[in-house]
Order: C-alpha cells, then sequence, then structure tokens
C-alpha cells in the first residue's frame, strides 16, 4: 500500500537499537524496553502552505535518519508494520555521516 502523508506530515520507521544486553551483562526483555527515539523517514508530505498559498519545502526528505522524542506522533499499522506519523516540528535532529 502506498501512502502520501499530507502537508507538513511524515512517516517514520523505528530503527532499533544494537544493543540487547545492558553493560552488566543483563538481557532486557522487549516487554521492558523503551522504543527507540529515531528512525527514518519513509515518506514526507509536500510542505505546509503560507497565508499567500505558497509552499514551504519540509527540511526532512525520504531516507533521513532522524531523532524524535519519546512522545512524538502517532503510532500507525500498515501492511503489519509498526510506523509512525509526525508534524516536521516534532523532529528534534537530523543524524548525518555515518
Amino acid at each position: 500500500m502506498s501512502v502520501r502523508p499530507l502537508h507538513d506530515r511524515i512517516i517514520v520507521e523505528r530503527l532499533e537499537d544494537e544493543s540487547e544486553q545492558t553493560i552488566g551483562g543483563i538481557i532486557i526483555p522487549d516487554s521492558a524496553k523503551e522504543k527507540p527515539q529515531q528512525g527514518k523517514v519513509i515518506a514526507a508530505g509536500q510542505g505546509k502552505k503560507n497565508d499567500d498559498g505558497t509552499r514551504l519545502s519540509l527540511d526532512v526528505k525520504e531516507g533521513d535518519k532522524i531523532l524524535f522524542g519519546k512522545y512524538s506522533g502517532q503510532e500507525i499499522k500498515m501492511d503489519g508494520q509498526e510506523l509512525l506519523i509526525m508534524r516536521e516540528d516534532e523532529v528534534l535532529a537530523v543524524i548525518e555521516g555515518k
């Protein structure tokens, strides 16, 4: 299914944290783990409209890795995959480089 977010909204796929153990070697079960606060933008809207009708382009684009707040966005489920849909202003930073 193909979905295009409207205006200044983006669809984000959470990136899982690689660390499965704590420093002390304790393995934390999935139910007790915090959800990751970084993700990959998989779709972006066309931008918000100004008062004069022109569109303001988004700072993030498809494929960007981003950081977002713990309670940002709305969780949605598409094709069995859990995604987030949020406004661009909920994005805290874009991760650049490797």
